[in-house]
């Protein structure tokens, strides 16, 4: 009988942490965000000998403010499928900049529930996330101003760029790919 519940508790104890592996493999990079679903008979995978030096600039505003912005989890979801593949970029080499109508997602909880009546910004730790993954993170000061947003109101993980449009066309010209949301 000891023995019979002793093996039942580790087949139990298999059993949850399988299904905790299986969950990862959904995130393998950025836990909780920009969810996959590997293929592994997929043709064009990531290639490990490339360095992805890549630029997402997100413009649009989520389509509610108490949810991630989209175009923010699609930078979680490609550090995820390339991270399927065991590619890891160098911290720094994905630039997320944001601007447009998307800039407030960068700020506190305190002014983000101010503009929005948001009990909390929710892409706050989706930013510290990224962060974590070696993610730079940024937002473009013209689109602080236009936006009428406090530099002071910007999250402290998030660095202020000059404008988004000299970000883009300096990482451009050395060598980022643009991913425009």
């Amino acid at each position: 009988m000891v023995v019979r519940c002793g093996l039942a508790a580790v087949m139990m104890m298999l059993m949850a942490t399988s299904g905790a592996m299986a969950a990862d493999l959904r995130h393998p990079v950025v836990q909780g965000y920009g969810a996959i679903s590997p293929v592994p008979a997929a043709s064009e995978r990531p290639d490990p000998a490339l360095r992805y030096r890549v630029l997402f600039s997100i413009t649009k505003a989520g389509g509610s403010a108490d949810q991630v912005n989209p175009a923010l989890e699609k930078v979680a979801r490609f550090l995820n499928l390339l991270g399927d593949d065991g590619v890891r970029p160098k911290p720094g080499d994905v630039v997320v900049i944001i601007h447009g109508p998307a800039t407030p997602l960068v700020t506190t909880d305190a002014a983000y529930g101010a503009r929005t009546k948001a009990a909390k910004n929710p892409n706050l730790p989706l930013v510290a996330a990224l962060r974590a993954a070696g993610v730079s993170v940024r937002v473009c000061s013209q689109a602080l101003v236009g936006n009428t947003i406090d530099p002071a109101a910007v999250a402290k993980n998030v660095d202020i760029d000059v404008s988004a449009l000299t970000t883009m066309a300096t990482l451009q010209l050395r060598g980022w790919t643009l991913i425009p949301d």
